[in-house]
């Protein structure tokens, strides 16, 4: 650590009951924000899948399709 910067634990002990009250909430939030962003993993194993298709159509095709689907 540098010099002249205390440790969080020292600055956390420094404040008044209710601030501390706050920043523990505000830690308790960031856990769980953690938590549930390293929970959440994106799936790509469909990726590839329509290799086979590539000849038929398009992007622009295949984009105007998937617009057609969710009915934009």
């Amino acid at each position: 650590m540098s010099t002249g910067v205390k440790p969080l634990e020292e600055l956390v002990q420094e404040l008044p009951p209710y601030l501390m009250s706050e920043v523990r909430d505000f830690i308790e939030f960031l856990l769980s924000k953690h938590k549930h962003e390293a929970e959440y993993v994106v799936q790509q194993d469909w990726a590839g899948a329509l290799r086979e298709y590539r000849d038929q159509y398009t992007s622009l095709e295949l984009q105007e399709k998937a617009l057609e689907w969710r009915g934009d």
